[in-house]
């Protein structure tokens, strides 16, 4: 019989804007991550000696983020050196499969206590920065798909093209998640989540920088499509282009992490466990309609739960476009009120690697405070994938 694998806590930094000028800019990947580690053991004050292993997540494994960044970072975040740690690359589900990888560890009773993390810095290492110029994918992968290989932004007009969501539909939901976040925020529910950030200067980082506040429809309707070419426009004439800057994520630096282990050993540790993993699933979906995978993924960890869409208190489906959790919402027939009750990855930003574990402390926050039982995560992952997680709070 497996062991029961438990989240004791949860932490992130602030979401910064992931150009030049963001809040968090400054700051090296490794010593953002490092922030994190640190900080989550000394808040649970366990002896990170104790941890087995940490599995982190991260997308653009190059420059800075480069040569096992994780590693790196648990030794920053002055862990021993007999600390092992390990990079992993699922696309934007990094580090959810990062936490999945962790929990199955505790729960198979190869590892006791293991730390699931993400780090991604989109301001010093920019998105497509470890993609090859030369041809990453080869012959064969050409002759199967010969004229389907395009671009997330591309996928997400498909998406409207394929569930009829218009421009209105669009703007108004990336409205309502900065509406969500920015009210969140303003409540003070997001400080049990985030670390405080020193920059270099000595000046700190407290809050997500991403969230604006004021965002209307009427303050986005203006903005011109963002992934319109002329030659895209002449392969896919029927497109309507509506995604925007302002309804998809935005680039973003920020890391996250959690602590897993056994209920026995956070027992004998004298630590709360807060919530028990359930299940856990991963899928691959059509590399054209690439973030679709949410929908068979939730499909699939329902009915290996046993349960229906009207027993999850809430659900985490990750804002990548707001194409994403539209359809989602759609096929599923599910409570819009339970849909990213906080604000999602539109207002609260998407650092790829750590919006895995980003997503689970929000979840499992939102939870707590308000005496939910079930929650489940989704993420859509490039190339046509889709992580799944059911936990229960206890």
């Amino acid at each position: 019989m497996s062991n029961e694998a438990v989240i004791v806590d949860v932490l992130r930094t602030p979401s910064g804007r992931g150009k030049p000028g963001g809040a968090l800019d400054g700051i090296h990947p490794a010593d953002l991550l490092a922030t994190v580690l640190r900080e989550l053991v000394s808040r649970n004050n366990l002896d990170p000696a104790l941890v087995d292993d940490v599995i982190g997540g991260c997308v653009s494994q190059v420059g800075e983020q480069s040569n096992n960044i994780t590693r790196t970072a648990l030794l920053s975040a002055g862990f021993p050196d007999t600390v092992p740690g390990t990079t992993i690359d699922r696309q934007c589900g990094s580090s959810q499969q990062a936490t999945a990888f962790a929990a199955q560890a505790v729960m198979s009773g190869s590892a006791d206590v293991v730390i699931a993390c993400g780090v991604e810095s989109m301001s010093r290492v920019p998105l497509g920065s470890s993609a090859s110029s030369q041809d990453p994918f080869g012959t064969l992968m050409h002759e199967r798909y010969p004229d389907e290989l395009v671009n997330q932004g591309v996928s997400a007009e498909l998406i409207n093209q394929k569930w009829n969501l218009g421009r209105d539909a669009l703007d108004n939901y990336a409205a309502r998640s900065h509406r969500r976040a920015a009210a969140t925020a303003e409540r003070g529910d997001f400080s049990g989540e985030i670390v405080t950030v020193t920059r270099p200067d000595g000046s700190v980082v407290s809050e997500d920088e991403t969230i604006r506040a004021g965002t209307s429809h009427a303050s986005l309707v203006g903005l011109l499509p963002a992934f319109r070419t002329d030659a895209l426009a002449a392969r896919f004439p029927k497109l309507g282009w509506h995604v925007t800057a302002g309804n998809s994520s935005p680039l973003t630096d920020g890391a996250s992490a959690t602590l897993i282990m056994s209920a026995k050993r956070a027992d004998q540790l004298g630590l709360n466990a807060r919530a028990r993993f359930h299940s856990f699933t991963v899928v691959g979906s059509d590399p054209l309609l690439m973030l679709t995978g949410v929908i068979p993924a939730t499909q699939r960890i329902l009915s290996r739960a046993g349960l229906s869409i009207d027993d999850i208190d809430a659900y985490e489906i990750n804002e990548a476009f707001a194409s994403v959790p539209l359809a989602w919402l759609h096929e599923l027939h599910a409570d819009p009120d339970c849909l990213n009750p906080r604000g999602g990855a539109i207002a609260l930003g998407h650092a790829l690697g750590s919006s895995g574990t980003r997503l689970l402390g929000t979840l499992l926050n939102h939870l707590e405070m308000t005496g939910g039982r079930w929650g489940l995560q989704a993420m859509c992952e490039g190339g046509g994938m889709a992580n799944a997680t059911l936990i229960e709070r206890l």
